[in-house]
């Protein structure tokens, strides 16, 4: 396992997939105001196109990207990852063996249906082999990841993030795709992400015309300790920027309890009249990242 790289604190209030057959589509998903884009390989792409696709998603990074930390000139503070195929069906395999032949990877790669942490172990080492610092994120959608979401949360320092796919662990759990079922499954995935200081980030809303119902749902998921949710539809974003984005209050807080933390030298503070310890240290810092995002 690689323990060589860190991890970026950053913004990830939305997120929205760009088909990686349609590279014309992706300048747009970059303006739209998410925080997050997602060139998709896996399932909006047909298998027909699965090679088509491939080559046309990982050749958008073939020039460094201002928004990802590879580049030069202004940051656009848009988060790029591509959404490769399972590890373990050949279009994964496939999808690999391209990224690890490219001297220009994407900056990270979002993993569907991953069931152990052997699978990100087998990944990371490869990408080490290779030299490639490519960030990983994981969707959690099955039964199998779920049980075991906690040696997954920890088998990389890679890993940014664990996303909730709501859909397929409904049909896993054999549950209805609403709140209540799935909300064990939702918490079992934040309480792995938090053990490990990594975000955790929900499952879309998908009636793009209820967007009273998402910004509800996204409400509940922000209080039950995520720090986003996926949208399918540019429109939904705004509504789910807001949501994750800390209120003026939230922000000066986080600024006292740094500067606290700074001026202190030491594993607690009490700031406000409340004891506050070391932990809290990357909340606070993400809070603020979110503030400078909103900020330019």
């Amino acid at each position: 396992m690689n323990q060589q790289t860190e991890r970026m604190v950053r913004p990830r209030r939305s997120f929205i997939f760009s088909p990686g057959l349609r590279p014309d589509m992706f300048p747009k998903a970059l303006a739209c105001g998410t925080d997050i884009v997602c060139v998709e390989l896996e399932d909006g792409i047909a298998p027909k196109d699965k090679a088509e696709a491939r080559a046309k998603g990982l050749a958008l990074f073939a020039e460094p990207h201002t928004g990802d930390g590879t580049g030069d000139g202004a940051n656009d503070g848009v988060e790029r990852i591509v959404r490769i195929n399972c590890l373990r069906e050949a279009f994964g395999l496939a999808d690999v063996q391209a990224v690890l032949a490219t001297d220009t990877p994407p900056p990270a790669l979002m993993l569907p249906k991953v069931k152990s942490p052997d699978e990100i172990v087998w990944l990371d080492d490869l990408l080490t082999e290779r030299g490639h610092p490519t960030r990983l994120h994981v969707i959690i959608e099955t039964n199998a990841g779920l049980e075991a979401v906690h040696d997954i949360a920890r088998a990389s320092s890679r890993i940014d993030a664990l996303f909730f796919g709501g859909v397929d662990m409904a049909a896993e759990l054999r549950c209805q795709n609403a709140w209540e079922p799935l909300l064990y499954a939702r918490s079992r995935i934040v309480h792995a992400a938090a053990s490990q200081g990594i975000d955790a980030i929900d499952v879309p809303y998908l009636d793009l015309e209820d967007l009273a119902g998402m910004e509800r749902e996204a409400s509940m998921a922000r209080d039950l300790g995520f720090s986003g949710k996926g949208s399918i539809h540019p429109k939904q974003i705004p509504i789910l920027n807001a949501v994750f984005t800390p209120d003026e209050v939230q922000v000066a807080h986080a600024r006292r309890i740094l500067q606290a933390f700074a001026d202190a030298d030491t594993g607690l503070v009490v700031v406000d009249g409340k004891l506050i310890e070391k932990p809290v240290l990357r909340e606070m810092n993400r809070i603020l990242a979110i503030a400078e995002r909103v900020s330019n």
